[in-house]
Order: C-alpha cells, then structure tokens, then sequence
C-alpha cells in the first residue's frame, strides 16, 4: 500500500533522507520554511554532490500564507572573459572542462536572498552555522555513498574528468561502491567558512579570492568582478488560471513557461484521465507544443521580444491545443538531460517553499576548485556559438534554464508544491502528479509513485524516442505505437523520469507529503 505522511506541524519532502532531516530539525526548532530549505539544500549539496553544489544555481518559489508569492532567481550570468573569441576554433561549448565553467553560480547568493526575505517577515534568523551545521558534519565525517552517485561517476568517467576532480570523488583511482563513507574535507573547510564569514564571503573577501585563483589557474572565464558583482534577483511568478485553481511558476530564463503551458493544453481539451495511453499520448504531444514555444521565445529575458505572460495567454494555450492530433505523433526535439534537486517545505507559519537547485549535468562541467573544493555547474553549455540563435552566448548574460519549481492554489483551499529533476523531463513529470492527484484524485504518494514517461534526450542520448517505465502494460504501450510514437523502455523504476515530491497544506492546516522512490528521499513532517 502507498501511504503519503501526514502532520500538524510542518512537512518535508527531499531527495536525500538526510537532507530531509536537516530541514526537519530546523522547524521543529521553531525555523521557518525558507531556513529549514536552506539546511535540506546545503547537506544535499554534500550528499548529492553529482545533482547539485553550492558551485550551481538555484531558484525559490515562496508562497507565504496572505502575501503574494514571489520567486528569488538565483543564476549567475556568462562571465566576462567568455566571449566568442574565447571559444576560438570550437563549433560548440564543451560540456565539460574550464570552458563549460562559464557562467557565475547563484546558490549561495539565493540563500541569503531567502534568508533576507526571512528577516523582512518579521522572524527572528536562525544563524547561518546552524543552518549549515548539517553539511559540515557530513562533508568532514562523511555519508554514505549512494547507488545515484556511483552511477553519475561511472558515467563521468567515461567522458574523462580532470585530476583534482578524480582526487576526491574518485579517490585511488577506485569510484567508490554503495553505502561506502565518503568525506569531502576542502569542502567542509569552504563551508565553515561561509558559516563563520557569511554567504556573501562566496562573492567578495578571502573565499572568493579563493574561488577567483583556482577559476584563473584552470582557465574560467570568471573574474573576481563578476563574483563581487553578482546579486540575486527577486521576481513575480507567472500565473495559470486552471478549472481547479491557479498554477505558479517561475519566469524565463526558465522553462516554467513550458511547465504551465502543457498543463493549460491539458485542461483545455477537458483530458480527464481514464485512459492513460490518452493522457501519455495528450501529455507529450502538448510538451511537443510548449517546446516548441520555448525554443523560439525563452532566454534570458533582456534579450526577449515578447511579455511571457502572453505566451500562455488563453488564445495561445487554445491555439497549441488545436494543433494537436489527439490520433498521431507529431515529431519535436528536445534540449537534452539536468541533473538537479527538487526539495518542498511547509512550516506552521503559512509559508510553503518550492525550491530546485542544479549542477545542470552531472557534476556539471566536472570542474573541482582545488583550494575550495567546490564543484562548478555547465548551465553556460545552454548557450550557442552561432550569433544568429536566440541563445547566442555574451558576457553578462543569463542562460536558458530547465529548472522551474512550481505550487499551486486550488479552488478548495489546498496549497500544492511539487516538483523534480530531469531537464526536459521536469515539466512532463509535473503534468504528471498534478493532473493524477488534482484532477484525476489520485492519492498523493501514489501520484508520484505511479510510472512515469520521458520525451526527450537523457544522459549520452541523442534521439528524442518516447521513453517509459517497464510497469506500463501492454495496452498502454500498444495505444502509444499505435499513434506513432517511438517507445523506448526503461528500468521499472527509473532515475531518469526525476526524482519527484509533493507537499499539500490543506484547509485545516494538516501538511501531507509524499516522495519518490527513485530517489535517497523522504518525505516526513511532525
């Protein structure tokens, strides 16, 4: 049986069980949800190392209990040495190495966001070494390695990884095997730093000199200037108005757009769920719709020629709805793999918190500062070298992001958030619980349990087949093949359709939670 935990308190849902607890112990200590995300966040930034890092970005979706919701975009900006002459006989960005490692990572800048934000409501701050108190311990002591990490560092090594990576996740020369401790100790002594300086010691004072030596000595196109210039945006989410209530997600340079727009083409073509080949099949031919979307608009939005409101206005949601052959595939493309964390908290004060956090790849560009021991992201691989293309890469600006952290406030009073990691893969994965327990009264757990599909390109792939669990039946499958689609299996119960939760506040206050069980995760509340 698949029970989702409930309680009066307050609820966490993570993709590591430790991260979980760290989060959890904070709110039992009276913290808010914005501070216990930032505890889950930094001992998943240890214990996760191959999804996300404190050399990553972030982005925050906090819906407090009456204010308007607001999102805090924590992604850093393409360096200023990284011009097209610094890529000088190369057709693409690398996705590994010191020229993936081109854009400054937002992380930490967006946890002290959060934790201003905190402030500004009124509550007394947990001390930034409490919150990290966690991470610390388990990078210095160590963990257990997990199956997830072995299997990123199989991969990895595939492709070749420089040696101050290999000197610390691959130590001897040997990847280590499942439940075996591993420690990270120059990662530990960067995070005590950051406990006993402060988060902006990441951007400006002795850590940054640091970060800025070892960035200059690999060959970054990061500088010291566009560390100390680096600052954390706070926005306004979008807005999906859906027959059971109203969807948020973040703004470009995200694909929130996307998120929303598939699940307004849902709504609009009354797809209800009763056969679930139908809404598969309904499910990727309005993904197809929304990439499509994507692929023309989304950027950073300094260089975006249309208001994102408008693109999920009601005229354009039903015009991609009527584009859609509800009999046969259309053919589409994706953008390819993300490596990400998704984590959920609610507190006893109102607030709820939907939070991503990524390396993008795994271990993202493969680049470890030695002095630091930081891991650096490759979102700047989103760019292009072709000057004529939407994601044409220059200095200072943001690339195009798969992470999108969504909630939702329905009509009979319920707080929903949820979330996953997976690149293209995320926005499907949300259409996938949302519509099973909001629209379908799927049970929550079950909802995230479920099999689950991915259209699009994993981890070394680069065909866009129509990818599904092994537990489909046959009628299932058949019914998408016979629409045309391209179907591929995978395991039963595959990291590569996310690593999934979902958090709800109903009206009598009691906080349900469920996480996915390909993940480390947990879901767990008091």
């Amino acid at each position: 049986m698949e029970t989702s935990n409930i309680a009066p308190r307050g609820m966490v849902v993570t993709p590591h069980h430790l991260a979980t607890q760290s989060a959890l112990d904070i709110l039992r200590e009276g913290g808010t949800a914005m501070e216990a995300t930032v505890a889950a966040a930094a001992t998943l930034a240890v214990v996760y190392p191959h999804m996300n890092g404190i050399g990553g970005d972030g982005f925050w979706l906090i819906v407090p209990p009456h204010e308007d919701p607001i999102v805090i975009e924590a992604c850093g900006m393409a360096g200023s040495l990284a011009t097209p002459d610094f890529y000088k006989g190369y057709d693409n960005i690398p996705f590994q190495g010191p020229k993936s490692a081109n854009t400054v990572a937002g992380t930490v800048g967006g946890w002290k966001e959060a934790l201003n934000y905190v402030s500004e409501c009124g509550y007394q701050r947990k001390s930034v070494s409490r919150l990290l108190a966690d991470a610390i311990t388990y990078a210095e002591k160590g963990y257990a390695m997990t199956a997830s990490q072995e299997n990123a560092l199989k991969d990895i090594r595939t492709q070749g990884v420089l040696s101050q990576f290999a000197e610390v996740f691959m130590p001897d020369g040997k990847i280590p095997t499942v439940g075996e401790r591993f420690c990270q100790n120059n990662l530990a002594k960067t995070l005590k730093h950051l406990a006993e300086n402060g988060l902006n010691s990441f951007y400006r004072g002795e850590l940054a000199k640091l970060i800025v030596e070892d960035m200059a000595t690999l060959g970054m196109p990061i500088t010291e200037a566009d560390l100390a210039n680096y600052s954390p945006v706070r926005k306004v989410p979008l807005r999906l108005l859906h027959s059971q209530g109203e969807i948020l997600n973040t703004p470009p340079p995200t694909q929130g757009v996307v998120s929303l727009a598939i699940l307004g083409i849902l709504d609009k073509l009354k797809i209800d769920g009763t056969n679930e080949g139908e809404l598969i099949h309904m499910t990727v031919e309005a993904t197809k719709q929304a990439f499509t979307l994507r692929d023309q608009y989304i950027t950073d939005p300094k260089f975006m020629t249309v208001d994102p409101k408008t693109l999920i206005a009601e005229r354009n949601i039903l015009k991609m709805a009527q584009n859609i052959n509800r009999d046969c595939a259309a053919t589409g493309k994706g953008k390819g793999p993300g490596d990400t964390i998704w984590l959920g908290v609610m507190d006893n004060k109102g607030f709820s918190v939907s939070y991503i956090q990524s390396l993008y790849h795994h271990f993202g560009s493969g680049v470890l500062l030695p002095k630091t021991g930081i891991v650096w992201h490759n979102r700047g691989v989103a760019f292009t070298l072709d000057d004529n293309d939407l994601q044409f890469l220059k200095p200072g600006k943001i690339p195009y992001h798969t992470l999108n952290p969504p909630a939702a406030r329905l009509k009979d009073g319920r707080v929903m958030i949820y979330g996953t990691r997976g690149g293209d893969g995320q926005p499907q994965t949300q259409a996938a619980i949302f519509h099973r327990y909001v629209v379908q009264g799927i049970p929550l757990q079950t909802s995230v349990s479920l099999p689950r599909w991915l259209y699009g390109r994993t981890v070394g792939d680069k065909n866009d087949k129509l990818k599904v669990e092994g537990r489909f039946s046959d009628d299932i499958v058949n019914y998408l093949k016979d629409r045309g689609h391209d179907v591929e299996y995978l395991p039963a119960y595959s990291e590569l359709v996310g690593q999934a939760g979902a958090l709800v506040r109903h009206p009598d206050g009691m906080m349900e939670g469920a996480f996915d069980p390909r993940s480390n995760g947990s879901a767990a509340g008091f």
